[in-house]
């Protein structure tokens, strides 16, 4: 592994694992999720492993397309109401991942409103959790400054 010291810092600086690594990280933890959805909601129904990897698939390219894109187009009603817009955004990528793929179904609004809560919470978790995950965007930048702080 190659490392390299950064200015002022005497701690080696790691480098992230290969984009083929995140991806793979990133839909396995996308697919857990689903799975944990699937597991505490009655109404969320998953067909098949193969409908699982689908849909943590689908649901992991919306995340890194599509809603980025619609988190800048709804930023000034996220700022009126402190953000809540943005919890929609979230529901919305799962109502397109559910329409997507066949093997995966959520009945229901309230479900929905349960299913985008749960991601939510596990994403939080993720958040302070080191991991491949948080090599990427946001994460990766919290990291680091945990890192330099430290």
């Amino acid at each position: 592994m190659a490392t390299r010291r950064t200015r002022g810092s005497a701690e080696p600086r790691r480098r992230p694992p290969a984009l083929a690594v995140r991806l793979a990280a990133s839909w396995l933890t996308n697919a857990l999720v689903l799975a944990l959805v699937a597991a505490l909601l009655d109404r969320v129904h998953v067909s098949s492993t193969g409908a699982l990897l689908a849909a943590a698939a689908v649901f992991g390219v919306l995340n890194t397309l599509l809603k980025p894109l619609l988190r800048f187009v709804t930023l000034p009603l996220a700022l009126v109401t402190l953000g809540f817009a943005w919890f929609f955004v979230s529901l919305l990528m799962l109502i397109v991942t559910r329409t997507l793929v066949g093997g995966f179904q959520i009945h229901g609004f309230w479900t929905l409103v349960a299913a985008t809560l749960l991601i939510w919470a596990v994403n939080l978790v993720l958040d302070f959790t080191p991991g491949p995950w948080q090599l990427t965007g946001r994460r990766r930048r919290l990291a680091g400054r945990r890192t330099v702080r430290s």
